[in-house]
C-alpha cells in the first residue's frame, strides 16, 4: 500500500463516516458532540481554523473546481408504456433514468441487478418527473419494474425490462446525482464544497476538510427522527440551511459535497451490530476505496468511528469495531 504523506507529516486523519444512527438504540448520542474529530490534513492550518473568517485562507495546490455531472435522458435507448418510460441511453455510466406516466398516486420501482439485490424506490406520481437512479452493483442483467399501488399493500406491476448492463465508467454511479444524492451546479452545498476544498492539496484533504466542516456545524434533528416516514428523501440545501437533520441527511449531504469535488463517495446504508445506519465510502487514488469509519496515521489505514467515540470508552470502542466485521452493507446509492 502506497503512503500519501512523508513521516514528517505523520499525523491522525479522521476520514469518514457520518455515521448517524437510524436506530432509537443510538439518537441519543447522535450529533450532540461537535468537536470535530478529524484533523485537517492541509499544511496550513486545523481544519476549525481555516474554517475561521478571521484567519486568512492559502490556496491549495488542488484544483478545487466543482465537477457536476448532468444526467441525460439523451433518449437514443428508451423502453416505455402507457404507465412509465425508462431511459437506459447511459446505462454504461451506470444510471437510468425513469419517469412514471400513469395515474396511480402511490407507485414504486424496483431495480435488481447482479447479485439480486433489490432495490426499492418510491417514484414521483402526478406531474411526469424524470428521476435518475444508480446501476450500482456492476455489470450484468438488470430488471426494472414499476409496481402501481391497488390497496393498502398490495401492488401490481405496471411496466417491466431487463436491461444487459456494462458499466464503462465504473465510478459512475458514484459520481452522478441520483434520487438520494441530489444536486447540480447551483446547489449552495455545492458552493460550500468548494469553499472548504479551497485550501487542500489532494483528495483525502478534502474528505477531511467537509467531514470536520459537517461534524462540527450539522446538529442531529430528534425530532424528525421521531417523525420522518417512509420514502423520505434528503435535501441537501436544506440540511445546510437550518444546519440539522438525520442520518440519511448526512450522508447525502457528504456525499454529494465530495462527488461535486469529482472523488467518487458511496452512501452506505446498513448493520453496526443489530442498529441500522448509514455512513461512506470514497475512493482515494493509490489506494482504493476506504470503506466506512477510517482513520489514517500516515502509515496504514485503521477503523474509526466517531459516533461511538463520543459515547464509549476507547477499549470498549476498539473491541466493537474490530476488523470491521461488525458492519455490514445492505444498500448503496
Amino acid at each position: 500500500m502506497k503512503t500519501l504523506f512523508t513521516r514528517k507529516r505523520k499525523r491522525s486523519y479522521a476520514l469518514l463516516c457520518v455515521f448517524m444512527g437510524i436506530s432509537m438504540t443510538f439518537l441519543s448520542g447522535c450529533g450532540e458532540d461537535k468537536t470535530p474529530v478529524g484533523v485537517s490534513t492541509s499544511k496550513n492550518a486545523p481544519a476549525q481554523l481555516k474554517n475561521d473568517p478571521d484567519v486568512p485562507r492559502e490556496k491549495g495546490s488542488r484544483d478545487n473546481t466543482p465537477v457536476c455531472l448532468v444526467p441525460e435522458e439523451s433518449g437514443e435507448i428508451v423502453y416505455e408504456n402507457e404507465y412509465a418510460r425508462l431511459d437506459a441511453s447511459h446505462a454504461d455510466e451506470g444510471y437510468v433514468i425513469v419517469t412514471y406516466i400513469g395515474q396511480s398516486p402511490k407507485v414504486k420501482l424496483q431495480i435488481t441487478g447482479p447479485g439480486q439485490r433489490t432495490y426499492t424506490y418510491d417514484l414521483i406520481s402526478g406531474t411526469p418527473t424524470p428521476e435518475v437512479f444508480p446501476l450500482q452493483t456492476g455489470n450484468g442483467e438488470y430488471m426494472i419494474n414499476v409496481f402501481e399501488n391497488i390497496q393498502g399493500t398490495q401492488y401490481s406491476q405496471a411496466f417491466s425490462q431487463l436491461l444487459d448492463v456494462t458499466i464503462t465508467n465504473e465510478f459512475g454511479p458514484f459520481l452522478y446525482p441520483n434520487q438520494y444524492c441530489k444536486f447540480n451546479s447551483n446547489t449552495k452545498a455545492i458552493a460550500k464544497a468548494e469553499e472548504l476544498a479551497y485550501v487542500c492539496n489532494s483528495d483525502i484533504e478534502v474528505v477531511s476538510e467537509v467531514y470536520n466542516y459537517i461534524i462540527a456545524n450539522i446538529e442531529y434533528d430528534h425530532a424528525e427522527a421521531e417523525s420522518v416516514e417512509s420514502g423520505y428523501l434528503p435535501d441537501v440545501d436544506e440540511v445546510l440551511s437550518t444546519k440539522k437533520g438525520i442520518c440519511l441527511d448526512y450522508s447525502s449531504l457528504m456525499t454529494s459535497m465530495l462527488r461535486s469535488q469529482r472523488i467518487p463517495t458511496r452512501m452506505e446504508i446498513g448493520y453496526a451490530g443489530t442498529a441500522y445506519h448509514a455512513w461512506l465510502s470514497t475512493y482515494i487514488e493509490d489506494i482504493g476505496w476506504v470503506n466506512g469509519m477510517i482513520e489514517f496515521d500516515g502509515t496504514e489505514w485503521s477503523l474509526m468511528d466517531p459516533t461511538f467515540a463520543s459515547n464509549t470508552k476507547d477499549k470498549s470502542l476498539k473491541e466493537f469495531i474490530g476488523d470491521g466485521a461488525n458492519y455490514s452493507v445492505k444498500y448503496i446509492y
